[in-house]
């Protein structure tokens, strides 16, 4: 049985709304709440009298704006006489962009102050007036009903689902109802409140629910997200790394058509009368539809509210922009290939262009008042996207300080040059500033936005709060969920669960990933060892000394190290799950995981949750028994450090725990404390130099307790060995990955 709960929309009052205005162009008609636009089928007082088409309402606006003529849009067909240029040279006709941090009257920003008291409500109001419309004052109250609610799974994971209806009043106007349509989906085994990403799309059914009869999606263009070869769904990454998904309708806010702006929530609050010049388009009303979404997500005890963001892709990735510009309480957004419109920039002449949008087509997105900077002929003369007040990198300037992550794909695998990537490089670039200015890392570029050119494919800049990466897939962001994924755990303070799998985003963790994928395929590897930087530094090149020490403890044996520095259990149950034991079948791996979560608690002042920790080490057990099937797993005890007070016992009781997981024969646990530890439970001083990592004394230690069951599962070491050859750390430094 549903219940049904209603979520006002925020009367936020600020210093922007008293600077907003309804101005247009002097030239253009007078267009109050209760004129009547002239064209044909607007009746008394404006109403529509028959059908109205794209092409009437199309028509109205430019007759409300005096314009007679419109350039065409460019064109994909290289032969047409306005065919989209792809030349760079002639990409930029108006290569200066407006300045985020200067003032209308000159004045440069420089505080935060104001940014947030002067400059950001400038942006806002060219915005609202001239591009994207404004939300109308009147516009009503949502509410929000769960209609439906299960049980179910989505990958290997149980989730919770809540199916829901946002009724939007229409007590003034009740010819045009609209119902919002959107999804809940969280994890039910994570305790606590989650993070939850907010993606546009289709909100049919919930898993382990009904599929409605009457609720059909929106159109999609391109791949829903995560549908590349090689890449889960987006929401069972989502949910994997313990965080919750929603999916709102778009279209069952306001309909993808110029025929329906005097219908869906934009023909309701005008009362099926057509838009004024200033009054929002389609990806505005999608906007507010997502805040709307947020209301209710606020109210729900398995939702963070502060940990909030928002998803989209081509013209839901505008959408996505949009929303994240305007409503600041979303945390994280995810750009997906949005271009004109998003996160290109206006004033490129290269793909779409700006008269893509105000053609009949595409202007039901915009302001009324875009159609101006399409105009060949008008009472006011002509106007071009160099008129603009502002372009996108002021858009993505308007997220700052929150975090933004800008995705394409490639024109080989169906994201088109149309979109301009580069483009969207450029804006990225050019909003970089504001970010700095607010306290937080940019792309780590020069604001040289002439000069600077796209990392290649597949290389992300992943270290600020502005992200880019382009990835080697089409129309899709789904190749770009794993790297955004951990990139806004990050950025958002969130640490998933021990036992949900986590990729490291950073380059040099990246490549060492890919090196050991490699390693895995290559030669023969009985004595397989996963961990972390104690593993790592035993074999790698980078440690010659070390490396030394492990070839004379394991050569016949084929023993390849997999170590990583740095890496929780999240981290190494993700390079398990992602191809670092394919190829592999050895009879014997052995597992030392689990201090970095420890010590990454005790860092950030939190108290480790032992239980937790020996829930991640048990995952990766059973995670590697699943593609090991035949090996003999040596579960090592977490080793004492002497780095934090505490942290011994923590490790104790971890150690208590995972040593249940033995079976005496699949999964053996071995515990070498009592070797390495003083009296008082900490590493002696001879088998740790900085009360960590082991010195040669140490892994001597582990080798001797290892040697005779190797033997036994092994036999003699042979006298030809053919293991890979031995990795190391990827970087010029060859020191950053402890």
């Amino acid at each position: 049985m549903g219940f049904t709960r209603t979520v006002r929309r925020r009367a936020c009052v600020c210093a922007v709304l008293a600077m907003l205005a309804s101005a247009t162009l002097d030239a253009q008609p007078d267009a109050t709440a209760d004129a009547e636009p002239h064209a044909a089928g607007a009746g008394i007082n404006g109403s529509v009298t028959r059908d109205w088409t794209t092409a009437d309402d199309h028509r109205n606006m430019m007759e409300q704006l005096g314009i007679t003529r419109l350039r065409p849009g460019r064109s994909a067909d290289a032969d047409a006489p306005n065919a989209a240029n792809y030349d760079e040279a002639l990409a930029n006709p108006f290569p200066e962009l407006p300045d985020p941090l200067t003032m209308k009257d000159g004045r440069p920003v420089t505080s935060a102050e104001m940014w947030y008291r002067e400059r950001r409500p400038e942006i806002v109001e060219d915005f609202e007036r001239e591009v994207v419309g404004r939300i109308p004052a009147n516009v009503p109250d949502v509410e929000w009903i769960v209609v439906e609610t299960a049980d179910g799974m989505v990958g290997d994971r149980p989730v919770r689902g809540k199916r829901l209806v946002g009724r939007v009043d229409n007590s003034s106007y009740p010819e045009i109802s609209v119902e919002i349509r959107m999804t809940l989906v969280t994890p039910a085994d994570v305790d606590g409140p989650v993070p939850v990403m907010m993606m546009f799309g289709s909100a049919r059914s919930i898993p382990g629910g009904v599929e409605p009869a009457d609720a059909p999606g929106p159109r999609r263009f391109g791949p829903p997200p995560g549908a590349g070869p090689s890449d889960r769904p987006a929401t069972e990454q989502l949910i994997a790394a313990g965080w919750g998904y929603a999916q709102i309708d778009p279209t069952s806010i306001q309909a993808d058509n110029g025929a329906g702006l005097t219908k869906g929530v934009i023909g309701l609050v005008n009362r099926g009368r057509p838009r004024k010049p200033d009054d929002w388009g389609a990806l505005r009303a999608w906007a507010w539809g997502a805040s709307r979404g947020l209301d209710y997500l606020e109210t729900d005890p398995a939702v963070d509210a502060a940990r909030v963001g928002i998803e989209g892709v081509s013209r839901y990735g505008k959408a996505a922009l949009i929303t994240m510009a305007f409503d600041e309480r979303f945390a994280v957004a995810l750009v997906a290939s949005s271009g004109e419109g998003g996160a290109k920039l206006h004033r490129r002449n290269f793909g779409e262009a700006v008269e893509n949008l105000t053609g009949a087509g595409e202007y039901h997105w915009m302001a009324g008042n875009f159609l101006k900077y399409g105009a060949e002929e008008a009472s006011f003369g002509s106007m071009n996207a160099g008129d603009l007040p502002v372009d996108a990198h002021q858009l993505i300037a308007l997220c700052a300080p929150r975090a933004v992550f800008i995705s394409y794909g490639i024109p080989e695998r169906g994201d088109a040059l149309w979109l301009d990537q580069q483009g969207s490089f450029m804006a990225a670039v050019a909003a970089g500033p504001v970010f700095r200015l607010l306290g937080v890392k940019d792309l780590g570029t020069s604001d040289d936005y002439h000069a600077e050119k796209m990392p290649p494919v597949n290389v992300g800049l992943l270290d600020g709060h502005l992200a880019w990466r382009q990835h080697d897939g089409g129309h899709t962001d789904g190749p770009n969920w794993k790297y955004f994924i951990p990139w806004a755990s990050r950025l958002l303070g969130y640490t998933p669960p021990a036992d949900r799998a986590l990729m490291r985003t950073d380059p040099n963790s990246v490549r060492a990933h890919a090196d050991l994928v490699e390693k895995a395929r290559t030669g023969r590897i009985d004595l397989y060892f996963i961990g972390d930087s104690i593993t790592r530094r035993w074999g790698a090149t980078d440690r010659p000394d070390l490396l030394a020490h492990w070839t004379r403890s394991f050569r016949g044996w084929n023993a390849a190290n997999f170590g990583w520095g740095g890496d929780t259990t999240q981290n190494i149950l993700w390079r398990i799950e992602n191809g670092e034991l394919e190829g592999a079948s050895p009879k014997v791996i052995v597992l030392l995981a689990g201090t970095n979560n420890v010590g990454n608690a005790l860092a950030s002042g939190r108290e480790p949750d032992a239980a937790d920790v020996a829930r991640g080490i048990e995952a990766i057990v059973r995670a590697l028994q699943k593609r090991a099937p035949d090996a003999t797993i040596v579960l090592m005890a977490l080793f004492p450090r002497n780095d934090y007070a505490g942290a011994n016992a923590v490790i104790a009781d971890i150690n208590r725990r995972i040593a249940t997981l033995a079976d005496g024969e699949r999964v053996r646990f071995l515990d070498i404390n009592d070797r390495l530890s003083d009296r008082r439970g900490r590493l002696r001083a001879d088998m740790s130099r900085d009360g960590l990592h082991l010195t040669r004394r140490g892994y001597d230690v582990w080798a001797e307790a290892l040697e005779p069951l190797l033997t036994e599962r092994l036999g003699p070491r042979a006298s030809r060995d053919l293991a890979p050859p031995p990795t190391g750390d990827p970087s010029a430094a060859g020191r950053s990955a402890r």
